[in-house]
């Protein structure tokens, strides 16, 4: 009987974890390739949004948030003309660092990621809240918020 020789028996173990390593890029590649398919695939058609819908819903926010011609920041930055405008950027609201440093324009599509999960969208915000899961009260809510 052959008596394997120690450096052969490292070799074997050194290619079982190539192939290890080899197959779980190939799963990776295959699966940030679907990720990527996913994100240039068209968009859904945007879900048209009830004002006062919306209006209702943003009692929800109102704890926090204020809207209007007399709107503050208070314990939330205040949304009166929050779609188009660059975030962490009203003067009267200390912003996290996070949202500061964002970097992005409140466009519909960004608050509606945002507002279906704020910490996913922006980690590291202030905002306590655990996000709308409903995607036509969050078109609601824009509907109402295009009016502010």
């Amino acid at each position: 009987m052959k008596k394997l020789l120690p450096h052969r028996s490292r070799h074997r173990s050194t290619l079982r974890t190539a192939l290890a390593v080899s197959v779980a890029g190939l799963l990776f590649t295959q699966s940030t390739l679907a990720n990527a398919a996913a994100a240039v695939a068209p968009a859904a058609p945007a879900l048209k949004g009830n004002t006062e819908a919306g209006k209702a819903a943003f009692h929800k926010c109102a704890s926090c948030h204020q809207v209007g011609a007399s709107a503050r920041g208070g314990f939330g930055p205040k949304l009166t003309g929050v779609i188009g405008r660059k975030a962490g950027a009203t003067a009267d609201y200390r912003y996290s660092a996070a949202m500061k440093n964002a970097n992005i324009i409140w466009t519909e599509q960004n608050l509606a990621a945002f507002l279906k999960a704020p910490s996913d969208f922006i980690p590291g915000n202030n905002m306590r809240f655990w996000g709308i899961g409903n995607a036509q009260q969050v078109a609601d809510l824009l509907a109402y918020l295009r009016t502010q």
